[in-house]
């Protein structure tokens, strides 16, 4: 007997992305939801099986800092996918071009004219405190006038439906392997779905992002030769690394393996003698990139890379110094960069923010901290923050502290409501549990954006915080076109 009963799955608390209060499925889901609720009990079981030896022959991991340890875990996936319909994901990805686009204008126009800061749209200090923004980057023009050429934005939906920009992520973004070991999975699972379902594919990624690539080459004409540089097998995305370079049929490299020659090219150790290298994908961060232009006893770059990529010798994605709007209060400021830069009214709206560098909003927030989330401008992967509904007196207090010693650096939000979408739990009971997407978008001749995206999920009952380092998991993401043909 099927235990997936949708007239009985407690939706309707929030917005849930498969089923609409009172158990019916959304049209979208409803084929996936009628095929579910046919499923025996044993073949739900079945079906988890098969995916978790599926994770553990592809050998899908992510690694975990935990008490000075690292530890390697098999990828947290649940096989029922989360749906979200064409037509209002046409919208969203226009959404995400019009974002990405007013944002490399701003980073360029930072490393140039600062026209930005001269109108009086961002305020001076802003810059002036940014702990991402480069002076060595000053000047340099990079392809295309690109400089996040791969950003992850965050997705969350709140309680009447609103699709939210929680926040960008434009340094070294991750995540998008394992949207794509996602869709493998779940073709081995749920195979029948993708016969009678239309179901818009993913697995286009790894070519799109090698022609992005490609189309940065300082050698037009050739082929180019791509690598991805990575920090090692330490690092908690080393599997994602080592997946794309797979995937695009390019060189996975680390620091020493690159050297830069007296011509300002860059070069790749090989049992053939040094070979140019034309484009990076480097997943290592900016002030651990070059040890002659930023840190200066940095292990983990490549001497002399900056001075290659101002000479116009090698492109570099994401380019040094992009950093500088991946920011949580630049954040705040996105819908007037894009009516700045682009004229244009923000397609999508961002999550109602207060900035503690404001008098007003810093007393707001202190006088709140038990119902907002607040954040420091800079970290990642959940770390750093406080919820404040789910913290502690002695947590609040700390914040608090932490807030007025350094207002420039903490922003805060309103705790939203935000979606769920089913989740098999123990017994194979679907309960809801809370859900963001990650989509990514590729910047460069012509934008690209990832059908769907990573859709991370909280598996903990009732905690809004979905970073696989802090105990979330991931569904397969499914854009489905329900119009008649």
């Amino acid at each position: 007997m099927s235990m997936l009963d949708w007239q009985q799955y407690p939706a309707g608390a929030f917005y849930d992305e498969l089923v609409a209060p009172g158990g019916t499925p959304r049209q979208a889901a409803r084929t996936l939801c009628e095929h579910l609720g046919k499923l025996s009990d044993a073949e739900l079981t079945e079906r988890r099986t098969a995916a978790e030896l599926a994770i553990s022959v592809m050998g899908i991991t992510f690694t975990v800092y935990s008490e000075g340890n690292m530890i390697d875990r098999a990828w947290p996936f649940d096989i029922v996918p989360r749906i979200i319909p064409l037509t209002e994901w046409t919208r969203i990805e226009a959404g995400l071009k019009q974002r990405v686009q007013a944002l490399n204008l701003f980073i360029d126009d930072l490393y140039h004219e600062q026209k930005v800061i001269r109108d009086g749209i961002l305020p001076a200090e802003i810059l002036a405190q940014s702990v991402n923004f480069r002076p060595q980057c000053v000047g340099i023009t990079p392809p295309h006038r690109v400089w996040a050429h791969i950003c992850g934005s965050d997705l969350v939906r709140d309680k009447d439906g609103t699709v939210y920009v929680l926040e960008d992520n434009l340094r070294v973004p991750s995540g998008v392997s394992y949207m794509l070991e996602n869709r493998v999975i779940t073709k081995r699972v749920l195979p029948e779905l993708f016969k009678t379902s239309r179901i818009l594919p993913v697995d286009d990624y790894p070519a799109q992002l090698f022609e992005m690539l490609s189309s940065m080459s300082p050698r037009p004409g050739e082929d180019p030769r791509i690598v991805v540089l990575t920090p090692g097998i330490y690092n908690s995305a080393y599997f994602e690394h080592a997946y794309l370079a797979q995937q695009m049929g390019v060189q996975l490299v680390e620091g020493p393996d690159l050297f830069v020659d007296d011509d300002d090219c860059c070069y790749m150790r090989t049992i053939y003698g040094p070979q140019r290298v034309d484009v990076i994908y480097r997943r290592i961060d900016d002030l651990f990139l070059d040890p002659e232009a930023f840190i200066p006893d940095s292990m983990l770059g490549v001497r002399g890379l900056l001075r290659s990529w101002r000479a116009g010798k090698v492109g570099l994605a994401n380019a040094p110094g992009a950093g500088v709007a991946d920011d949580k209060v630049v954040y705040a400021f996105v819908p007037e960069l894009i009516k700045y830069y682009l004229d244009q009214d923000a397609i999508l709206s961002n999550v109602p923010s207060y900035l503690c560098m404001r008098d007003k909003d810093r007393d707001y927030v202190l006088a709140n901290l038990d119902k907002l989330v607040v954040k420091p401008a800079n970290e990642s992967g959940g770390y750093g923050m406080l919820v404040g509904p789910h913290s502690t007196p002695e947590k609040r207090a700390q914040f608090a502290e932490l807030i007025k010693a350094d207002p420039r650096n903490y922003m805060a939000q309103p705790t939203l409501a935000i979606s769920t979408s089913p989740t098999l739990c123990d017994g194979n009971a679907a309960e809801p549990r809370h859900v963001d997407l990650r989509p990514f978008i590729l910047s460069g001749p012509k934008p690209y954006v990832t059908t769907g995206g990573l859709t991370r999920v909280a598996l903990v009952k009732g905690s809004l915080v979905v970073n696989s380092s802090q105990g979330g998991g991931s569904k397969d993401t499914w854009i489905v076109d329900t119009e008649e043909t």
